[in-house]
């Protein structure tokens, strides 16, 4: 546990080569430190000291109640502040990657890498359709986090009891959504063991966490995807309908010298299979 200077708690995990270079891996929404990632021997190959986190209000991490998605950036200076970590890495994954700019844009001084996979761009950015070509389940929880908090907060906590319960049933009720790409990531049954434990592990207490992301991500963000001052590096499959593909092209646009891959075919959950060329691109520090 890391404890922050307004005195809550943070779960934290570290995986890998404890004397490689730091990459901070910021998990999906649902999701929590114990969601999928490259295994150890890997991350040793790969020269990695992987640090991962429960978000405020998932898992064994305490609310931070009305959080923006830019305090993310406080929460990570606090661990590495920790850890002893000068100058570290950063890779986000879905729910994750708003958080990941979040660092490359207010903590630039120390981070000198930031990869997101299937982000989502900030809510109400401009020349961007933010629903277009989104899974019905997405649209319909963030067009109520818009109208009403209370309501979506009450409907998300009764849903993270039973995904707590029975964590089997969320993937049970996204794969009527799911790509046909998708289908075949969630039907190996390691992948399942994997993301059953994790949102076991994310809605632990309550759904406090998965509440305040969706509320974060469609209120202002705390800062503009201009203001990111490190390399960047986007990846997003273009059958991606959880985080449209289009979010990543408009980011791809306005976060300065982007890199952006499409990779026609893969979708939402590919980014799993990607995750090693990420933290490899992210762990190298810029020439």
């Amino acid at each position: 546990m890391v404890k922050t200077a307004d005195g809550r708690k943070l779960a934290v995990q570290t995986f890998g080569d404890p004397a490689g270079r730091p990459v901070f891996l910021l998990h999906g929404t649902p999701g929590s430190r114990l969601g999928p990632l490259p295994r150890s021997t890997v991350l040793y190959h790969l020269g990695v000291h992987l640090i991962s986190f429960d978000r405020p209000g998932y898992g064994a991490s305490e609310r931070l109640p009305g959080r923006q998605v830019a305090a993310a950036a406080v929460d990570v200076q606090t661990i590495a502040d920790e850890l002893g970590l000068e100058r570290f890495a950063v890779v986000g994954r879905s729910g994750g990657g708003p958080h990941a700019l979040a660092c490359g844009a207010l903590l630039s001084s120390r981070v000198h890498r930031v990869a997101v996979l299937v982000c989502l761009a900030p809510w109400g950015a401009e020349g961007l359709d933010w629903y277009a070509g989104m899974t019905p389940s997405n649209i319909r929880d963030y067009k109520a986090a818009e109208r009403d908090h209370l309501r979506i907060a009450a409907s998300m906590a009764q849903r993270a009891r039973r995904i707590r319960d029975d964590p089997a049933t969320l993937l049970a009720g996204l794969r009527r959504e799911l790509s046909g790409a998708d289908r075949v990531v969630v039907s190996d049954a390691g992948m399942r063991r994997i993301l059953q434990r994790n949102y076991r592990e994310a809605f632990r207490q309550n759904a406090d966490g998965w509440i305040d992301d969706v509320l974060a991500f469609t209120t202002d963000w705390g800062f503009k995807a201009q203001d990111v001052a490190v390399p960047t590096w986007l990846w997003h499959g273009t059958d991606d309908m959880f985080s449209p593909v289009d979010h990543s092209r408009w980011l791809a646009e306005h976060v300065p010298g982007a890199t952006l891959f499409l990779e026609p075919g893969a979708a939402h959950f590919g980014a799993f299979r990607v995750m090693t060329a990420a933290l490899k691109w992210a762990a190298a520090e810029p020439a």
